[in-house]
This record gives structure tokens, C-alpha cells and sequence, in this order.
């Protein structure tokens, strides 16, 4: 399914809302949808785009990312989403290293799309979505131009998105192109998430994150797919998500660790302002959950919370349902896509409760890594080629539930014992002086590294020597004393991904 077939049965029912910031309220048909894509995919065939070509969009959270997702699928191009809080440097080498021949980009963007002209050579037709921008075509205006009719043939596309780059530079993502239509089975998204969640036609999904993450942007899709009505906020406010979940009788959303942290951080008389009633299933993902913090989310919301770990690359997939979680609190479940192995260094599976590498088992195609051969290869286990792994590490119970500890290339050691920093952040995230934190490893000349602890204070808290002393106070009443952190420093800001990940070589970095 795709939005042709909405449109055809339900023409005015709305596709996409807006919610928050200049756009907010205005609402797209399954009908406008569906012609603009159209009108788009003719754009792209007129720019000599075949099958296998790669369309590249930065745009902020608006309609048009989905104009330009559907256009791209539904005419078997390969769609890359760009972080629009990207530097133009950054946003170029993207564009230029996924071979994009059309860039649509936003008019609120006017320093990327311009900055990235030089370096993006490949770019035949650059639209600009929501105003003009010098040496960039009118996005309305190159839609106006050309037919409503869909193109005669309409192959199956898909998304190549890119890491976050967390820890090292960001690289495609990319599988085999479908060899399918648009309109014929096969969907991943579909067959996996929607008879799991109970997306269907009645769905209202909302979504705060940043639409160019890869659960945003295929949750969003997987919407339109089944006939729902996708509820987009501009940008993640707490209380504004509440309120929108009962202006629009939200049925489905999803959200990350951090947007947790901060709704329970809001006041109590605030919280049980809004009714909830209609939420029927909460996802998040992306990052982990601290027990705590999720412990008071079910309280408050009831057992609709449910947690899939899985990655971009999506070599395999974890699931726990709300009541699963509270029997087993702190796994991300067990494995419902794939085998599930942990490996030690030497590549050998380790038993249940010790920590090593997870990996996954899977007899579907895995993915590769754009332009990176080295890497797709460090990817997978040396002896087994259909495993793979983003470089996680946990271990699994008796029962095989999953838990994780922390990346790899996170991992602190000290005095020859492995620290997991996710660990330690997790026991902090709920101090009333903490709005975010991150733990990391520094040179210590006895032990080889020591723990230190960055934090960015709550407004109103007053970063100093006594609070750092509380903070240490609170953390060794938490966890065992040789993991805690020696020292704490305060920064104004720590550098997060809007969907929530620690940008942890950043932090790293000021410390080299």
C-alpha cells in the first residue's frame, strides 16, 4: 500500500498535520499528497532520473519531506534525508558521497543549500521548499509545471539514510533495491511493525523527532501506507506534546529517552493537565531507557510503553512490551527479527550474564555501508558472514533477554576493569540539577583512565564545587563506588543529535 491507494478510497481524509511553529495546523490530504508526489516523481524523471538514482532532501519537520519520500519511492529512486543542524560542509559531503542528482532543500536553510553549490557537483536540479533561494528553482512552481498523471511505471524505492555519526564520520546505509512495485507487497516496515503495533487506517501517530532519523521518517511512511493520519510537531516542546496527544486524540507516537527525562521533569499540576486516555502504544527506541526513568513513564501512562532495539542498519530487532519490561526491568527483549549472539574479543559466543559484542543472525540480505568497504566489513563476525553488528555491547539472562551495556568504542577502562558510561549516565539522569549528562574516559597515569562526568546543569541550578559534590554524592548511592565518576565538570550545552544520541567523540574531543 501506498498513498494512491488512500487516495483513491479516501481522497479528503488527512495524511499529514502540523503541529507547532509557522506551519502549524495545516493539514494535507491523502488527495494533495498523493498529486504532489506525482508531480514530483515527474520532476525527478524530467531531471533524467532513472531507477537506482538518488535524491537527496534537507528540510526541516514539514509536508514536503513526504512529498519528496513518496516521490522518490513510488519512481525507484534511493531518498537520502540530511540533518538539517548539519554545517554546510557537513551536509555537502552527504550529498555528495550518496550521488544525489536533485537536492531539495528549505528556503530556512538558506546558508546550506548555498554553502553546499561548490562541493555538490553531482546536483542537477536544486528546489528550494517555502521561499527563494538564489541559483535554486521554486519548488511550487517546478510542481506546477508538469502533469498529475503518475508516471506510466512506477518501480519500488527505498531510503538510504546515514549514521548519526556519534563516533566518526556519518556513511550511507543501503541494502538492494526492492525489485517490486510500488503498489506490490514486500514493505519490511509493514510486515514487521504494523501487525505488532496495530497500525492500520484509524491510526493518529504522532511524532516529535526530527523527520530526516530513520524511525521518524519509516514510522511516518509505514503511517501513510496504511491509511493513518501522521501528526507532526515541528519541534519536541513537553507540554505542547501532551497537549497535541489530546487535541488530536493521538493513538501511537514515538519518542526517545531524553523527551522522557524531560516530561517527567515537568510539574506535577502540568502532567495531569492533559488527557491521555487515547494513546493505545508508546515506541521508543534509538537510545536506552534508565530503569528509573521508565519505571515512572509506565506509572504515568499506563502500560501502553513499548521498546524495540534495533539500528538504522537493521541487521536484527529486540521487543518488550510494558509488562514484559516491569518482570525484566532494563532488558530491551529478546530477539524477534534474527538470532541474537553475544561475542567475547576472541569471536566466540559467551554465556548468559557476560558481556561482549551483539551481533545478529539473519537470512535476509544485510546491509552495506556506502563507499565503505573496510567498514561494512568490521561490521560483520569474522567466522560467521550473515552476522552482523552496529558495535553494541550487552549480554542476555537465562531466558535470553537482552541487555545492553554501552558501545564499544564508549567503553572506559580503568585499573584493567571495563566501565559501561551509559551505566552511570542513567543513574544521573533524574537529579533535579542535571538536564543532561555525559560520562567519559580520561587519561589517568595509575589507572590508565579515569571516569569523568559532564554535565549540563537544570535551569536555576548553580554549577560549582558544592553541587559537584552532591552530584558525586548522588551517584555513589546508586552504583558501586569504582564506576563513579572522580570529578564532575559543567558545560552549557552537551552535544546531542535531535533524536536524542550522545555525540560522545565531541565531548572526547575537548578533553584531547
Amino acid at each position: 500500500m501506498y498513498p494512491g491507494t488512500w487516495a483513491k478510497e479516501r481522497p479528503e481524509h488527512p495524511a499529514t498535520i502540523m503541529t507547532g511553529g509557522p506551519l502549524d495546523g495545516r493539514v494535507q490530504t491523502y488527495g494533495e499528497l498523493d498529486e504532489r508526489s506525482i508531480r514530483l516523481a515527474r520532476v525527478f524523471a524530467e531531471a533524467g532520473l532513472t531507477r537506482g538514482d538518488h535524491v537527496a532532501v534537507v528540510l526541516e519537520n514539514r509536508p514536503e519531506v513526504f512529498e519528496a519520500y513518496w516521490a522518490a519511492v513510488r519512481s525507484g529512486l534511493i531518498v537520502t534525508a540530511v540533518n538539517s543542524h548539519l554545517t554546510p560542509a557537513e551536509v555537502a559531503y552527504i550529498v555528495d558521497d550518496c550521488e544525489a542528482q536533485v537536492l531539495v532543500v528549505s528556503a530556512n536553510l538558506p546558508g546550506i543549500a548555498e554553502g553546499v553549490v561548490a562541493d555538490t557537483p553531482r546536483v542537477r536540479r536544486r528546489l528550494a521548499v517555502g521561499g527563494a533561494i538564489p541559483g535554486h528553482e521554486d519548488y511550487e512552481a517546478a510542481l506546477a509545471a508538469v502533469s498529475a498523471d503518475p508516471l506510466d511505471d512506477e518501480p519500488a524505492g527505498m531510503d538510504m539514510l546515514y549514521s548519526s555519526g556519534t563516533t566518526g564520520r556519518p556513511k550511507g546505509i543501503t541494502r538492494e533495491l526492492p525489485e517490486r512495485r510500488v503498489d506490490e507487497p514486500g514493505d519490511g516496515m509493514l510486515e514487521i511493525f504494523a501487525p505488532v503495533y496495530g497500525f492500520d487506517r484509524d491510526t493518529v501517530y504522532y511524532s516529535p523527532a526530527p523527520q530526516y532519523h530513520s524511525a521518524p521518517l519509516r514510522f511516518g511512511s509505514m503511517t501513510h501506507a496504511v491509511g493513518g493520519t501522521l501528526v507532526i510537531a515541528e519541534r519536541f516542546r513537553p507540554e505542547q506534546a501532551l497537549a497535541d496527544i489530546e487535541k488530536y486524540r493521538v493513538t501511537h507516537s514515538q519518542w526517545v529517552p531524553t523527551m522522557f527525562v524531560r516530561l517527567l521533569k515537568l510539574d506535577d499540576e502540568v502532567r495531569a493537565r492533559y488527557d491521555l486516555s487515547s494513546l493505545k502504544v508508546a515506541v521508543h527506541a534509538a537510545a536506552p531507557c534508565p530503569v528509573e526513568v521508565k519505571r515512572r513513564m509506565i506509572e504515568w501512562w499506563g502500560p501502553v510503553l513499548q521498546e524495540y532495539y534495533s539500528s538504522t542498519e537493521s541487521p536484527g530487532q529486540t521487543r518488550i512490551t510494558s509488562e514484559e519490561w516491569l518482570e525484566h526491568p532494563g532488558s530491551v527483549g529478546r530477539a524477534t527479527v534474527g538470532i541474537l549472539h553475544i561475542c567475547g574479543e576472541d569471536g566466540k559466543e559467551v554465556g548468559p550474564g557476560e558481556v561482549g559484542t551483539v551481533y545478529f543472525e539473519t537470512d535476509r540480505p544485510l546491509f552495506v555501508y556506502h563507499h565503505d568497504e573496510d567498514k561494512t566489513a568490521d561490521s560483520r563476525h569474522p567466522d560467521h558472514p550473515n552476522w552482523a553488528t552496529t558495535g553494541d555491547l550487552g549480554y542476555v539472562d537465562e531466558d535470553g533477554w537482552l541487555y545492553l551495556t554501552d558501545r564499544k568504542a564508549f567503553m572506559i577502562i580503568s585499573g584493567g576493569v571495563n566501565i559501561y558510561p551509559q551505566e552511570i549516565e542513567d543513574a544521573l539522569a533524574l537529579h533535579p540539577a542535571v538536564r543532561d549528562v555525559g560520562v567519559i574516559g580520561i587519561p589517568d597515569e595509575e589507572m590508565g583512565e579515569q571516569v569523568k562526568a559532564v554535565v549540563e546543569t537544570a535551569e536555576g541550578a548553580v554549577p560549582g564545587p558544592e553541587l559537584e559534590k552532591e552530584i558525586l554524592e548522588f551517584v555513589r548511592g546508586r552504583i558501586a563506588h569504582y564506576k563513579c565518576p572522580r570529578s564532575v565538570d559543567f558545560t552549557d550545552s552537551l552535544p546531542r543529535t535531535p533524536t536524542g544520541k550522545l555525540v560522545k567523540r565531541r565531548i572526547v574531543e575537548r578533553y584531547r
